[in-house]
């Protein structure tokens, strides 16, 4: 049963935070380069927030880019969006790969210099899954 402590919901047993009966962490284990069918929904989501040429540009971009690594927490801090919970399918689809040892794909990412902040193109709801395992779990990403 959850219950509040200085503002944040803390759980007797956190369904999120998954390890091994020997109290190893789960290893989470990610494909060299994004799917291909990552770049679609890529574009499908810059298109609502940039004109037809820019997101073709900037899915070019990530076509492109060398895969990097950075923590769960800063690319949450950096995008300032919220962490969504087991509730969400996606999230509990990419939570059930994660137990299973299957590969996720690297998230794709953009600069938006002009606002300051991170637009998560594609793969926020592995970044919630990876985030409820551990929040320091270095995320492969393509980024531009």
């Amino acid at each position: 049963m959850p219950f509040v402590d200085a503002g944040r919901w803390i759980h007797d047993i956190d369904p999120l935070r998954q390890s091994c009966s020997v109290g190893k962490q789960i290893q989470i284990k990610w494909l060299a380069e994004p799917e291909e069918h990552n770049y679609p929904a890529a574009e499908s989501y810059l298109t609502l927030l940039y004109d037809k040429k820019t997101t073709g540009q900037l899915v070019e971009k990530l076509k492109g880019a060398k895969v990097t690594t950075f923590k769960a927490k800063d690319i949450f801090r950096a995008s300032s969006l919220s962490l969504l919970g087991i509730s969400n399918s996606h999230v509990e689809r990419d939570l059930e790969k994660i137990r299973q040892g299957r590969e996720l794909s690297p998230l794709l990412l953009v600069r938006d210099e002009r606002h300051a902040k991170l637009i998560i193109a594609d793969g926020y709801h592995r970044l919630c899954a990876v985030y409820s395992f551990n929040e320091d779990e270095m995320i492969p990403c393509k980024i531009v």
